[in-house]
């Protein structure tokens, strides 16, 4: 008989075969108590599927699709953090491009101070060299062969072009309520344009000047014209005074003196200019209307125009001028004027 030390061991068959049990493996129960067990077991069985009912499936189903939804958002939320990151990156990049472009900027400004500074210095330079080149012509004009001289040249044509956009542009230019206070008689630009006036003056002056402006710069005198017109009362006298000094002098010439009359422009200037406020400025108004008077054929095409009793009227009010040579040469006009009148009315009694 085989002894074995420690817990003690049986032999069981089992499936034919025999096995050394322990007999720890085993417990007592009593036969009441298995069936007992038995019967709870049935119970359970029976009574389960009446628990596991339709609610708690359903319960379990949300529960289940809770899952799948907190796994979605779980999902989403990383993709939304992902995508937070690379938005992170971007504004980082774009926050560097935009303080780069901010520098870019700054820099740029101060190279466009810099240039406009240079470009004021250049245009003040060409101001000045141009006040004093013209300043050279004017006083080069006063001489008659000079004169003739550029004629001859044949450079006298683009010249006057020039000259009568810049004196356009001049004047469209001008910020009459401002300038009538703050008018500079002594800035480059002013003399410039003084002394560009001041040489097509001298170029008039002289017979074979006053021809040719005449008939090869009628634009220049329709612009002087048209000038005069829109320039208001008391802005820049002398470049009134200089342009209408010009049209006298064409007026001398018959062929001026015609084209001068024809413009319509022409009668409504002198009205403009006689309430002009300044003598000088009146006083060669009247020169030209004097030069108007003194052509018959004139006379026949503005003859209903200067009979005008207003025209009249504003004459007899500049005779009592406290200027000496605007009074003396208004009291000459006043009575051409009437004798042109009077001339009228003979006429008219004889027809």
């Amino acid at each position: 008989m085989a002894t074995a030390q420690g817990a003690k061991s049986a032999l069981v068959s089992y499936g034919g075969r025999t096995k050394a049990v322990k007999q720890d493996d085993f417990v007592r129960v009593r036969k009441s108590d298995l069936d007992k067990l038995t019967t709870e077991v049935m119970q359970l069985r029976e009574f389960l599927p009446r628990v596991l009912n339709r609610d708690f499936s359903e319960v379990l189903h949300k529960a289940r699709a809770a899952q799948t939804r907190k796994e979605h958002c779980m999902q989403e939320q990383e993709r939304l953090r992902q995508k937070c990151l690379h938005l992170d990156s971007q504004l980082v990049a774009v926050q560097t491009e935009c303080q780069k472009e901010r520098e870019e900027k700054l820099l740029l400004r101060e190279q466009l101070w810099q240039s406009g500074a240079e470009l004021q210095q250049q245009a003040d330079f060409c101001s000045g060299l141009g006040s004093t080149m013209c300043h050279l012509l004017w006083s080069s004009s006063t001489r008659e062969n000079t004169v003739t001289h550029w004629l001859a040249d044949g450079m006298l044509q683009p010249f006057l072009a020039v000259a009568s956009q810049t004196l356009e542009s001049f004047v469209r230019s001008l910020d009459d309520e401002v300038k009538a206070q703050t008018e500079d008689h002594s800035s480059q630009e002013h003399q410039f344009v003084l002394a560009l006036a001041g040489t097509i003056t001298n170029i008039a002056a002289v017979t074979r000047g006053r021809d040719f402006l005449s008939g090869s710069a009628p634009i220049l005198l329709d612009t002087m014209m048209k000038l005069l017109q829109v320039m208001k009362p008391g802005i820049f006298p002398r470049l009134k005074v200089l342009m209408l000094m010009t049209l006298y002098n064409v007026s001398i010439s018959v062929k001026g003196l015609k084209y001068i009359s024809e413009s319509p422009e022409v009668i409504p200037l002198i009205w403009t200019l006689l309430d002009d406020g300044d003598w000088e400025v009146c006083l060669h108004t009247l020169r030209l209307l004097q030069s108007m008077l003194v052509e018959e054929e004139v006379l026949l095409l503005s003859g209903s125009s200067l009979l005008d009793p207003e025209l009249q009227k504003r004459v007899g009010q500049l005779t009592s001028s406290g200027q000496a040579n605007l009074r003396l040469a208004a009291q000459q006009i006043l009575e051409d004027l009437q004798a042109l009148q009077q001339d009228q009315r003979c006429k008219q009694k004889r027809i």
